[in-house]
Parts: structure tokens; C-alpha cells; sequence
């Protein structure tokens, strides 16, 4: 069982268009203040606009900013950019809502100058990309915290050269965690533990080490992920005892995933499924989503208590009523699998995890609508459904969505596509889409024919469990020279050295 990975958003990509909270600008800002001075309430000039916007009256809200815009009220001027940008109350211009940032940075405002560079960073202009770093490493002088982690974003992402600068990235959140900034060091924890790619900067101890920072300053998220790292991580850095302490401290905080990783080191370090149970009922009891699940599963399988398929569905019921979508997948797969499958009441279960963002039921979906389990084939529905698991770099739908690229079933025939999709099923390590490949390369199918390379293929395809990948073999051996299949044998020998499928 792998730890619990780092939860952290990439804020950059994100950035909200909310308005700041009143007040939070610079002290530099350029703005007036009336009426009294009661704490906690907003006595602007641009308080009644502001409160317009927040409440969805958009019109209203750039009609009372503006005449406050032109007497040089910041806020106004941030709102009105705002607008622009989002199409709330006003125009849909980024050129304007750039201008009205620009007016807001000449006045020293923090937020126009972060939306400003974020306009800036969207563009494919050289002098506007070296002006919104500017602007970002002026902004962080005062700001290293909040700044910081976006530049180490903009940096990673190659926002500003089109190549991505992991170096900068770290430098820039390694000053942010140093001002105090927990995401940027969950984003230096989740970077070192090689879930942002970049293997060869993988890092347990640093992982730890920014783990342990960001729960020291009381992120619950990475008291989870330490703690799941003390118990179940690599042997040589785990500790029961701490382990433990900082998911009792999470659990205090309100955190209840806590209990989840209690449950799985119970189960599979500790090999005690009655304790585990213990520790996913109480996770469930707080109703934390993936204990409800794994004590469903318990139940059902009769693991660590007496089998009671019954009271496991009452629970994954449960769990859906509260639109756990995971719970919903499950009630589907049960209701398909039953000896008299209510196939509208499965259906309606698939739907509503498939709506949910889980690629695995949008994937089945596609298959139900292909199969035509309503009584009649829905390809254009099922075409929908596995691209949108294929966007989320499913697999399996990846390879369901190339199939039907072949051959042209609910879209328009192409190889192209196909082999694209195949690829990137293939580099996840599916094995059908890793047989077609090898057909494609025989054929010489949108791409160059390579015997020797499809040979590889069809061999890597069966190693990973595709039962016709023998057939193919014999078929293609049957024309081989010795030199040919010696070809082959060391092309094989290179895709399983770790290199994948291209």
C-alpha cells in the first residue's frame, strides 16, 4: 500500500478572481477612507460596489466603480479589472482588464500587480512574459510568501521560457516555505516524493522534511501524509510510535482521513484485520468517505468479521446518499453482477459517479451505452464517455476511445488518433493497447513499419496479460530472418529496461 499522497493545488493555474478581502492591499495604496471607523466593517468609498459584486450584481457594481475608478480609488480600479477579465458586469477584454491592472500596480496594489502578471504569463509574447516575472520578483520582496509559490508554479510549468525550470521552482518555494507558506511546502514534499515527475530528485528525507514543517504549522493534510509515511513508507524511515502521535493529532483537528491510514497499516503491516476494521468503523462513524468504503468491503467479504453482504450494501447506500461517488461505482458494479440485475437502478449508479469525475465509471458507461445495455447502442454517447476518462489519462478508455478511432465507429476513421491513444494507453501499461501498437508498427499503420519493434511490442503486450499476444508472435516469427528476430530480442530487452513504448 502506498502512503497517502501530498494534497496541495497549483494555485497559479487557478488563481481566483474573487475580490481580496477589504484592506488586505498595500500600505502604499492610495485610498480614502470615510465614515467611522468600527472594526470588521468596510467604511471604503468602494464598499457599496464591492458588496454588489460579491452578492452576483455585477452591473451594479461597475456602475457605482466607476466614477470612484476615475477619481483614482484602487479598489474600484481592481474591481472594473476584474470585471473585464471575467465577463461579470462589463466587457470580456483582457486588454482592459490588463489596462485597469496597470493602473492598479502603479498604485502599488499587490492584487492588480498578481492578476496583471498572471494576464501577462497567458500570452506567447517574450516582453510580456519577462514583464510579468518582473513584476512577480518585485512583488515577492514584500509578499516571499504568497509569491513565491507562484513563481515556483510559473517556473515548473515553464510560464516564462516554454520550458519547465524545476531548479527555479524549488529556489523559489524552498524562499516561500522559509517565509512561513504551508502549500509551498507541501508543493516542495510532493515534489521530492517524485509526484511531479523529475525521478532523479526524489528525496524521502526531504519529503519527510517538508512534510513534518507543514504539519508543524498545523496543515492536517500533511499530518495524514507523515503519518502514513512513518507507518507504511519505506522500512527504513518508519516509526510506530511517531506515526501514530501525529494522526492522533490530526484526528483532534478534525482530519478523519487519519483513521483510514490507521485501518491501512493495521491491514497490511500489522496483517490484523479485526483492528483495521476497528479503525475504518470509527472513520466511518466520522463519516470520512474512504472508511465507509473499506468497511462496505469488510463486510461483504467477510474480512476481519462475520460476511454480511447486507449490512456492507446498507453501508455503500449510505455512502452514495452523501454523494460518495466511489460507493456509487460499486452499487453498480454489485447490481450489474446480481442474478436478476435491475439494470435501471445499476444505470442510475454508473451515471452518478461517471457525473462525479471518476474516470473508471465514465469509462463503464461508455462500455453500458457501446453494448447497448438500454436495448439500444448509444456510440456517440459512448464515444463522449471514454474521451472524457481518456482526458483524464485512463487507460482503459484511452484504449476503448483508440479502438474506435480504428475503425471508425462513432467518429471519423483515423490512424492518427488511434495510434496516438494507443501510445499513451500503452505507457500506462495496457496491455490490448500495447498489442495494437504492435499490429500498427507491422502494418506500418501511422507509422514507420518496424517488424523487429512490433515483435517487442506484441512480447511486452504479453508479458503484461494480453492473451492473443502469442498468436501475433507465432504469425510474425513465421517470416523472420535470424537476424531480424535477434533484432527483435534486443529491442525487447530495451523496452522492459524501462524505456516505454513511443
Amino acid at each position: 500500500m502506498s502512503p497517502i499522497p501530498i494534497k496541495v493545488c497549483l494555485l497559479l493555474v487557478v488563481c481566483s478572481l474573487a475580490l481580496p478581502a477589504q484592506g488586505a492591499s498595500d500600505a502604499g495604496d492610495d485610498k480614502s477612507k470615510a465614515g467611522d471607523a468600527t472594526p470588521g466593517k468596510d467604511t471604503s468609498p468602494s464598499a457599496a460596489a464591492r458588496a454588489a459584486f460579491d452578492k452576483g450584481d455585477f452591473e451594479e457594481a461597475v456602475k457605482l466603480a466607476l466614477p470612484l475608478a476615475e477619481k483614482g480609488d484602487v479598489d474600484a480600479i481592481f474591481l472594473l479589472g476584474v470585471a473585464h477579465e471575467s465577463g461579470k458586469g462589463a466587457e470580456l477584454s483582457a486588454k482592459k482588464a490588463e489596462e485597469y491592472y496597470r493602473k492598479g500596480l502603479a498604485k502599488n496594489h499587490s492584487d492588480s500587480a498578481y492578476r496583471l502578471a498572471v494576464i501577462l504569463m497567458a500570452t506567447k509574447d517574450e516582453v510580456k512574459l519577462k514583464e510579468a516575472q518582473a513584476i512577480l520578483e518585485k512583488q515577492a520582496l514584500n509578499d516571499p510568501g504568497n509569491v513565491g509559490r507562484i513563481l515556483g508554479e510559473a517556473f515548473l510549468a515553464g510560464r516564462f521560457t516554454g520550458k519547465s525550470d524545476p531548479d527555479k521552482a524549488v529556489l523559489w518555494w524552498k524562499k516561500s516555505a522559509d517565509a512561513g507558506d504551508v502549500d509551498s511546502m507541501l508543493l516542495l514534499a510532493n515534489f521530492y516524493d517524485g509526484q511531479m515527475g523529475f525521478a532523479e530528485k526524489k528525496d524521502p528525507a526531504l519529503t519527510l522534511r517538508y512534510l513534518e514543517k507543514a504539519a508543524a504549522g498545523g496543515n492536517t493534510g500533511a499530518m495524514v501524509a507523515l503519518g502514513s509515511r512513518l507507518l507504511y513508507g519505506e522500512k527504513s524511515g518508519r516509526d510506530e510510535a511517531r506515526g501514530r502521535a501525529i494522526l492522533d493529532k490530526a484526528i483532534a483537528a478534525k482530519d478523519y482521513s487519519a483513521y483510514f491510514v490507521l485501518g491501512t497499516w493495521q491491514e497490511t503491516v500489522k496483517e490484523d484485520s479485526k483492528a483495521a476494521l476497528v479503525e475504518f468503523e470509527r472513520g466511518k462513524d466520522a463519516g470520512q468517505a474512504d472508511c465507509m468504503i473499506r468497511v462496505a468491503e469488510y463486510h461483504i467479504e467477510g474480512k476481519g468479521t462475520k460476511k454480511d453482504v447486507e449490512r456492507g450494501v446498507s453501508i455503500l447506500e449510505a455512502a452514495a446518499e452523501a454523494d460518495n461517488f466511489q460507493a456509487h461505482l460499486m452499487l453498480a458494479a454489485m447490481t450489474f453482477q446480481s442474478e436478476n440485475p435491475d439494470i435501471a437502478l445499476g444505470y442510475k449508479h454508473l451515471v452518478a459517479a461517471a457525473n462525479g469525475g471518476l474516470a473508471a465509471a465514465q469509462n463503464e458507461l461508455g462500455l453500458f451505452y457501446l453494448a447497448g445495455r438500454l436495448g439500444v447502442t448509444d456510440v456517440s454517447a459512448a464515444v463522449s464517455w471514454f474521451a472524457r476518462a481518456a482526458e483524464a489519462n485512463y487507460a482503459a478508455a484511452q484504449n476503448n476511445l483508440a479502438a474506435l478511432h480504428e475503425s471508425g465507429t462513432g467518429v471519423p476513421q483515423s490512424y492518427e488518433n488511434a495510434a496516438q491513444l494507443y501510445v499513451l494507453a500503452a505507457q500506462q501499461g495496457n496491455a490490448s493497447a500495447t498489442l495494437a501498437l504492435a499490429r500498427f508498427q507491422a502494418a506500418g499503420a501511422a507509422m514507420e513499419m518496424n517488424l523487429p519493434r512490433a515483435w517487442a511490442l506484441a512480447k511486452l503486450a504479453g508479458v503484461r496479460g494480453e492473451s492473443n499476444a502469442a498468436e501475433f508472435i507465432t504469425a510474425l516469427e513465421k517470416g523472420f530472418t535470424k537476424e531480424q528476430l535477434a533484432e527483435a530480442k534486443k529491442e525487447f530487452e530495451r523496452m522492459t529496461s524501462g524505456e516505454a513504448p513511443e
